[in-house]
């Protein structure tokens, strides 16, 4: 019974956001239209909405990988602030957030790794 309710309570949640996420790239979408042009940042953020849709459908379906979904979508998100980056930014944080990426890579290739072979 309890584990019905969390289930129930875990899609419910997950319908809500891929709504939400819906809804933000359509507002993305309209902004686009109004400002009439479309920019690699716009294109990035798009990425990034697709891929947490991607990953609201593996986490409903129950798909394997699952770890390494949030993990490409934060390699994503960071990628989309060194571009957004003015470039009057302090090159060390450059050098942090390509840090970052490529420890969330790292990770990625590990948890591949470990996985067990199918």
């Amino acid at each position: 019974m309890i584990k019905r309710v969390i289930d129930g309570t875990e899609k419910f949640f997950l319908v809500l956001i891929a709504g939400f996420t819906v809804v933000a790239m359509g507002q993305e979408i309209v902004s686009l239209y109004e400002h009439g042009k479309v920019a690699l940042e716009d294109l990035l953020l798009m990425f990034i909405f697709a891929e947490v849709l991607g990953m609201l459908g593996a986490f409903y379906t129950k798909q394997s990988d699952l770890i390494t979904l949030p993990l490409f979508i934060a390699m994503t998100a960071l990628s989309r602030l060194i571009v957004l980056q003015s470039k009057e930014t302090d090159p060390v944080v450059l050098i942090y957030e390509g840090g970052a990426i490529l420890l969330i890579a790292l990770a990625c290739w590990l948890v591949s790794k470990m996985r067990p072979s199918r």
